[in-house]
């Protein structure tokens, strides 16, 4: 079954792998928290075992320089899709305030992104990401 909508994950391509890591997981809880029906229903296994719903998407993780990140996040911006990014400024922040006050004083101009994630109608994110490829 095709789904109508896509989601996908694209993280900077030089980041070591514990920032990738990070970086993968802070999207995908801050994207998570924005879509309805997000989590699919609570499943048991063949012993009883209960397992938390996971998300019915698949999550293709691609990779992108920075340049086309930012490229990326300003073509999605003006989509019908939602888009989390998670900037250089937020990832070096150690709270919530000091990243609102440090974004507050950095010109859009000047954000790196470590990733950018992506939910809405499947042609409008393969369009904008169909060149891109896989992590490995």
């Amino acid at each position: 079954m095709t789904m109508d909508t896509k989601l996908v994950v694209i993280l900077r391509e030089d980041l070591p792998p514990a920032i990738a890591a990070n970086a993968g997981v802070v999207l995908g809880l801050a994207l998570g928290g924005r879509l309805e029906n997000s989590v699919a229903a609570d499943t048991k296994d063949a012993d009883g075992g209960v397992h938390a719903g996971l998300n019915p998407h698949p999550v293709p993780t691609l990779v992108a320089s920075g340049e086309r990140l930012r490229e990326i996040k300003a073509g999605a911006d003006e989509q019908d899709l939602t888009v989390v990014g998670f900037n250089e400024v937020a990832r070096r922040s150690r709270d919530y305030g000091a990243y609102m006050d440090a974004l507050a004083a950095t010109p859009a101009s000047d954000l790196e992104y470590a990733g950018v994630a992506l939910h809405g109608p499947r042609t409008v994110v393969n369009k904008l990401t169909r060149q891109l490829p896989l992590m490995r």
